[in-house]
């Protein structure tokens, strides 16, 4: 029986570069390591790769497994599948970590059947438990009312982590690992899948997955001109403008500002809620945030229980002072 050791990271790539979920995933993975006293391994996957796996090793990677071949320039599940396979069987890690993203999300249940292994998804927070050496996968549930730890006693134990919920280390451009070259055989002419095309979504300002900070606006806001009051908060906030699904629906905002359970997960510094009940829905996908400001004026909306501030009252009269405030501390 192979003897699983070590934490193996998926990296993700972007525009020629790794991902920020990669970064999270490895500082996330070396904090697993140190504790397990074991080491991190990213396995990355593309083409003409050039720099990026000495920039995985100074994000926290004691090795880089590559695979560098103009047939894995892009993502396309049957071969990445297999890569990462083979990645798995040949090195026995002990964790396997990838992203909670379209791609993760769509290699981690084939992995896992593949395996024989559970895969957690969307998981908020890791931790090993120190005298089993098992992974503590937390996870939301009920609508994000709840949390509930996972754990397995199959190997690889696996998790997809949600973008932000964990913090990359700072890079270090002097740390020493080892890039190592992984052989994958694949048949170009047995490949089920061929990418046609790819079409970029264009969005001015900050996407908000990468936003540190969101101001997002419910039901309650009622019109698309009231969201322009937003966007100039965000603005100086240097922030992304969000909202919930009825504004989305009602034609107000476009669907790629959507955040719940139909639309995009969300983990910024602040997320400030205005006009938002706070739909399980909703908050499933925003609760990971770090801080809550919510701004309502029914006092029992389920906002405030989660928001770390709140201000009960009109939107319409409290967003101008706060926006106001806001000018006035950041010179503005």
């Amino acid at each position: 029986m192979a003897e699983y050791k070590g934490i193996m990271v998926y990296a993700e790539l972007l525009n020629g570069k790794l991902a920020p979920i990669t970064g999270e995933l490895l500082g996330c993975g070396k904090r697993l390591a140190d504790e397990l006293k074991e080491e991190v391994t990213c396995v990355i996957i593309g083409s003409q790769l050039g720099q990026i796996p000495q920039d995985a090793i100074a994000l926290g990677a004691d090795k880089a497994l590559i695979v560098d071949d103009p047939l894995f320039k892009d993502y396309q599940t049957e071969i990445y599948s297999a890569a990462m396979e083979k990645a798995i069987k040949e090195t026995s890690p002990r964790i396997v970590l990838l992203g909670q993203t379209s791609a993760g999300r769509d290699l981690s249940p084939l992995l896992s059947f593949k395996l024989g292994t559970h895969v957690a998804m969307d998981c908020l927070d890791l931790k090993v438990n120190a005298e089993t050496k098992l992974l503590e996968k937390t996870r939301s549930v009920y609508g994000g009312n709840a949390r509930a730890i996972y754990t397995s006693e199959l190997m690889p134990q696996m998790a997809t982590v949600r973008q932000k919920a964990m913090s990359p280390l700072e890079p270090n451009a002097s740390r020493k690992g080892q890039v190592m070259p992984l052989k994958v055989e694949i048949d170009a002419s047995k490949i089920k899948a061929k990418l046609i095309e790819t079409v970029k979504e264009e969005v001015a300002g900050i996407k908000l997955e990468d936003a540190a900070v969101i101001v997002s606006g419910g039901r309650g806001i009622g019109n698309p001109e009231g969201f322009k009051q937003l966007e100039v908060l965000a603005k100086l906030l240097k922030g992304a403008v969000g909202a919930s699904r009825p504004p989305c629906d009602n034609g107000w905002m476009p669907e790629t500002a959507q955040i719940g359970l139909t639309g995009k997960i969300v983990s910024p510094e602040l997320y400030i809620a205005i006009a938002i009940s706070g739909a399980s829905q909703h908050l499933a996908e925003s609760s990971g945030s770090k801080n809550i400001v919510a701004i309502n004026k029914d006092s029992e909306a389920n906002i405030f229980k989660e928001a770390r501030f709140g201000v009960v009252g009109d939107w319409k009269q409290v967003l101008p002072a706060f926006t106001d405030k806001v000018k006035e501390l950041v010179g503005g």
